[in-house]
């Protein structure tokens, strides 16, 4: 399976491709990204996606630190909840710490190792992926990221002891220095940022051991929920079905496997992807047709049905009425049993009993 990260990653991509001359959403969709991906903080997106996405944006922009600049907008606040239990600890060591221990959660691909050597501290952000070597901007992008967070939780007048890039030099390294404030070291043997071990102790003035047991509790909840398929796939169906191309095979290019895959893992989990779909329609359809403006015609095709009466057979056997009569107000107090608004149903409705014919018998009951 692809390695997946938030969307929140994405948060100033907008804002860094238009300083550079780019078109946003034409970017996203030659990366084969979701437009949403801009707008939802919490849509997992395929990592190999974002990778693409940086290093198209570089070499169309001819900005060779675009990834630089991506992490100079962005930094702890696009983490999320893994935001919320780093900020909270006693110590800036502390707080690595538990980046270290939670990154996954924001981007699946991700690791941060940290090695103590006498009086210096190395971060090293790595990044797995199908390469060899994961591409220039997204190392940048990484690192860059680690620095923005380093820098918040310790205040302005923090500075490394020095950069490492394993890749070559650009042409003009002036961005490098401002950005970083020490030396920038090219064609190293590793990525990392060198601090002194003394910044570890450094205290975080806004920690509260409290707040922190309680978010890090909700945080393990979050990467143990993250393990269910049948999450993952709800939440991107819950995506793409208002873009109008949700298929199961659109999901499985989204998550690097084949639809076998998918419906093994769902099958696992007690439910189909037909299932997840159609609990997501229901959800959808509520709001789609509070518009009475709106062409039924049009929600069909959203929704990815064959045809509106398509989707008016599917409705009245969700909703127990028709269309209309849910615009109008004229709602079933119940609906049908075995499918509740938004829940699936796993049985048939049981079918009319047959009137038994004139001179027939009903048959007798078998004794066991």
């Amino acid at each position: 399976m692809a390695d997946l990260i938030r969307s929140a990653s994405l948060t100033h991509y907008a804002e860094v491709a238009r300083s550079v001359g780019l078109e946003p959403l034409a970017m996203l969709r030659k990366a084969r990204l979701p437009p949403a991906s801009l707008d939802q903080q919490d849509l997992r997106i395929p990592v190999s996606g974002v990778r693409r996405l940086m290093e198209m944006s570089a070499t169309e922009s001819g900005v060779a630190e675009f990834g630089l600049r991506m992490a100079e907008r962005g930094g702890l606040p696009n983490l999320g909840p893994v935001a919320l239990v780093v900020r909270e600890q006693a110590t800036l060591g502390a707080a690595l710490e538990t980046l270290s221990r939670y990154i996954h959660i924001h981007n699946e691909a991700m690791r941060l190792t940290i090695e103590h050597q006498d009086d210096m501290v190395m971060l090293f952000p790595a990044l797995r992926g199908e390469r060899r070597r994961p591409p220039r901007q997204s190392t940048e992008w990484a690192l860059g990221l680690v620095y923005c967070i380093v820098w918040s939780l310790f205040g302005p007048d923090w500075k490394p002891l020095e950069i490492h890039f394993a890749h070559a030099a650009p042409a003009d390294r002036s961005y490098y220095r401002h950005f970083f404030r020490c030396d920038v070291i090219f064609d190293s043997d590793f990525d990392a940022i060198l601090c002194a071990a003394s910044d570890m102790e450094h205290p975080i003035p806004t920690a509260n051991p409290t707040i922190a047991r309680y978010v890090e509790a909700r945080v393990e909840a979050i990467d143990q929920r993250l393990e269910n398929w049948d999450d993952k796939v709800s939440e991107l169906v819950r995506t793409l079905l208002p873009e109008g191309n949700c298929t199961i095979e659109r999901v499985a290019e989204h998550f690097g496997v084949d639809r076998r895959t998918i419906h093994r893992h769902l099958r696992e989990r007690g439910t189909t992807f037909t299932e997840i779909l159609d609990t997501q329609r229901a959800n959808l359809i509520e709001r789609l047709i509070e518009d009475s403006n709106r062409p039924l015609a049009g929600i069909a095709e959203l929704l990815g049905f064959s045809a509106q009466s398509a989707m008016a057979r599917w409705f009245r056997a969700r909703f127990g009425c028709s269309i209309t009569q849910w615009r109008n107000g004229m709602r079933p107090k119940e609906l049908p049993a075995g499918s509740p608004r938004g829940v699936v149903s796993r049985r048939r409705p049981a079918s009319k009993p047959k009137r038994p014919m004139a001179g027939s018998r009903r048959p007798k009951k078998r004794m066991r």
